[in-house]
């Protein structure tokens, strides 16, 4: 054993550091948090001024006791756990758990895991700071609090089984009333005039190149829009001013956690928590500063290389070292932004998702001390002889020196692509005319809000206050985990839109040389065309459940659900890390009046039932209800008979995906009781589909077969049905070996995605090699299952747990 005993949270950056200190030094982990509050109640006692009972989880004595032995063992234990207060906290649960003195123990921490930071931070050492060991405490307990109190509430006036938590209940009433204002949004139409023209110069000859022009004015008729092509029919059009202005763009700041985690949704699709899995691996091997952060600052070293780095690579004009500062009064400048570690390292990371972060992480940092990218923009204001009363305009943008541009544009929520630039004008002067391809008047629509993605979620939060880097990811999982939120895609709704065409000079003759059919300058056609609106892929979509859960402690619960509590809540643990406030001080002043409420409210508010009556049923005259049910929301068709045996029992159907208890309208309900549906005969038997508790299928002769995403069983046909059956026939064909029976129940032999194995009453047993799967007998197969249910369970760190006595 090594004199100095270093502790980490993972083996990953266990390993990475022990390569930069001596023999002297042994680096262990100890897996993250080692300590928690005690499961199975409150545990925390109110009465000695919020006390916390701690407790160590099973699956981490044998954790603790390694590293008990080894502390024994050394002279001098060094916690190097993560910088911010969570990391904070886990070296006081070490220091309590290990015990180990608080006030003599040595406490490192660094930004980055390279060598350099490493013995700086062994040359620096410092005891626990327990200011900040407060401020998580204080964090820990009051969600306890919150989540402890409010939960049986929910249980026994929404649902069974329900959570809430400080935190994530407020980023679902994020997501609810987002999906209010989409609901209750009213589209309004106008119509917006884009003309096409080719160019004429001086001499009179006419260019190959197209300029494209709209009217700043929306008319919000097609009558008004039509009146206008009708005065453009015989106009000519003329280029009356040229307005050329210089521009730039500046490189956005160094990654945050938050951007980082907005930037990783746009470019790679990764999810929050992908993000922040794959940062914590880049982070643990070297690659990248710590990876959550608040602070934009960069040191000056690193502002350096990377000056050198742009000059030596781009040329001198394109370096322009910058130092950022953030304007949060929370964020702690003493830490970095994420930045690559080397950033000579173009590229990084064990595996391509890595690699990828890592090349975002080192394009945006870079970027950062780059010059500014330098613009022209371009106002083109174009006369119609015909109406004076409007100018046509046209716009373009010619990039003069790309600068950072060169290395990296930032993403932007709701666009196709990072494309910022504007296209470049054809030649033109100005006096010149323009020769009219055609104009359209196009019936366009105003937009909802946009539904909450992970990533603008995240910035959602970040701007309200709410939360701190290393709640974002944590908080998201929990309220998708916990079904309260889904990701999924909407299928959206068809509608009608105008279009009207002014066919120009030049589209008519264009028609003429190709022998089209016959197309009049002047003419003006209209069309009505189809367009697909509402519909969004991988948004966050309230469930009915999330949004009864989050309008009851809404209406019930007002101060917890406020944003500006939220945030400020978030202040108060900032002030507690800076030693001006006393955490069970805190803990007190909410406490008493949120307790009271909880009373109050168990004692006087009735149990939400989430149903709504719809209306009548146009074929039969019974109500219709949309209600919530065990396995989920549904429509119900005739009243329950309660007492009365004489009143026949309803018929039930499940909601779709996406359809809420709220707004789900009488014919949509209608249309659920439409299934089963008969779609055909197949080998003399019907062929049925279906939506059941695991989704949609289709039944067969007693048989049922999962229908993919995109199958629709309102709409599905035959032959897809029969596609569908027949694909997944010949797939278990493939994987089944063997059928027999053993002890009189079913046994198969299977192809696995790890090879061959037994299924038998609920359990999978591996076939060894020495065994052919396909010529195994009922006794070698009933061998391999009984010494597998002898086998002890496997423990969380793969080692086989101790029977129970």
């Amino acid at each position: 054993m090594s004199k100095n005993l270093v502790i980490v949270e993972s083996p990953a950056k266990a390993k990475t550091i022990e390569k930069f200190l001596g023999s002297d030094f042994t680096v262990t982990s100890c897996y993250g948090h080692i300590r928690d509050l005690a499961e199975g109640g409150l545990s925390v006692d109110i009465a000695r001024n919020f006390e916390p009972d701690y407790a160590i989880p099973e699956d981490k004595k044998e954790v603790v006791n390694r590293l008990k032995t080894m502390a024994r063992k050394a002279e001098e234990v060094w916690l190097a756990t993560d910088e911010d207060r969570e990391g904070e906290a886990i070296s006081w649960h070490l220091a309590e758990a290990l015990g180990l003195d608080k006030f003599t123990t040595k406490r490192i921490v660094f930004h980055e895991i390279t060598k350099p930071a490493i013995l700086k931070a062994i040359e620096n050492p410092r005891f626990i700071d327990i200011n900040l060991v407060n401020a998580q405490q204080a964090r820990r307990v009051l969600d306890r609090l919150v989540g402890f109190e409010l939960s049986p509430v929910l249980w026994k006036k929404v649902k069974p089984q329900l959570s809430a938590g400080r935190v994530q209940s407020v980023a679902v009433r994020l997501i609810v009333e987002r999906e209010r204002e989409i609901i209750n949004f009213k589209y309004k139409s106008q119509y917006r005039i884009y003309a096409n023209f080719h160019p004429v110069n001086s001499r009179g000859i006419i260019s190959e190149a197209v300029l494209k022009a709209e009217l700043p004015h929306k008319f919000n008729t097609q009558e008004l829009a039509r009146q206008f092509l009708e005065s453009c029919r015989s106009a000519v059009f003329s280029i009356s001013d040229i307005e050329v202005k210089p521009g730039y763009k500046s490189p956005s700041a160094p990654f945050i956690t938050s951007t980082l985690q907005q930037e990783a949704s746009r470019k790679l699709g990764y999810s929050v928590t992908r993000t922040m899995m794959i940062a914590q691996k880049l982070y643990e091997g070297g690659h990248i500063t710590y990876m959550r952060t608040d602070s934009v600052n960069l040191s000056e070293s690193s502002i350096t290389d990377m000056e050198a780095l742009i000059r030596s690579q781009y040329g001198d004009r394109y370096a322009n070292p910058k130092r950022y500062t953030t304007k949060s009064d929370s964020a702690q400048e003493a830490h970095e932004a994420i930045r690559p570690t080397y950033v000579q390292n173009h590229s990084a990371g064990a595996d391509d998702s890595e690699r990828k972060l890592y090349d975002l992480i080192w394009k945006r940092t870079v970027a950062s001390q780059m010059a500014n990218a330098q613009l022209e923009r371009t106002n083109v204001k174009i006369d119609i002889s015909t109406n004076l009363d409007y100018q046509l305009v046209a716009t373009g943008e010619v990039l003069k020196f790309d600068g950072f541009l060169k290395v990296y544009l930032e993403g932007r929520d709701d666009s196709e692509g990072d494309e910022d630039v504007k296209g470049m004008l054809p030649p033109i002067a100005v006096g010149e005319s323009l020769e009219l391809i055609d104009m359209q008047a196009a019936e366009r629509y105003n937009r909802p809000p946009a539904r909450y993605s992970e990533a603008s979620l995240v910035k959602a939060l970040e701007e309200w206050g709410i939360g701190r880097p290393s709640t974002y990811a944590p908080t998201i999982n929990t309220i998708q985990k916990r079904e309260y939120v889904t990701k999924s895609e909407m299928e959206g709704s068809e509608r009608s839109v105008g279009l009207l065409t002014l066919k120009g000079p030049a589209l008519a003759r264009e028609a003429k040389k190709n022998s089209f059919v016959e197309n009049k300058t002047g003419d003006i056609t209209e069309e009505v065309l189809k367009e697909n609106f509402g519909r969004d892929k991988g948004k966050l979509i309230p469930s009915n459940i999330g949004v009864m859960v989050s309008d009851f402690l809404t209406e019930h619960f007002a101060d917890v659900l406020d944003y500006h509590f939220t945030a400020n809540v978030e202040k108060q643990f900032d002030e507690i890390a800076r030693g001006t406030r006393e955490w069970q001080e805190m803990m007190g002043s909410f406490y008493s009046p949120f307790h009271k409420n909880v009373v109050e409210t168990l004692e006087t508010t009735a149990h939400v039932k989430g149903e709504r009556l719809l209306g009548a049923d146009e074929k039969t005259g019974k109500n219709i209800y949309a209600k919530m049910g065990k396995y989920g929301p549904y429509v119900q068709l005739g009243d329950t008979p309660g007492e009365d045996e004489a009143i026949p029992k309803p018929v039930y159907a499940k909601m779709r995906r996406g359809q809420l208890i709220e707004n789900i309208s009488l014919e949509e309900a209608q249309e659920l009781f439409t299934l089963p549906r008969e779609v055909g005969m197949f080998e003399d038997e019907p062929v049925i589909v279906n939506v059941g508790r695991f989704g949609p299928y289709v039944g067969h002769q007693k048989a049922f077969y999962s229908m993919a995403k995109e199958d629709d069983p309102y709409t599905i046909t035959y032959e897809r049905a029969i596609e569908i059956l027949q694909t997944k026939r010949l797939e278990k064909q493939n994987k089944t070996i063997l059928e027999m029976t053993l002890h009189g129940k079913p046994l198969q032999v299977l192809n696995g995605r790890f090879g061959p194995y037994i299924s038998y009453e609920k359990l999978n047993v591996t076939i060894p090699k020495s065994i052919d799967p396909a010529t195994i007998t009922a006794e070698q197969a009933d061998e391999l299952i009984e010494a597998k249910k002898l086998a002890p369970p496997k423990g969380k760190f793969g080692k086989k747990a101790a029977p129970k006595a």
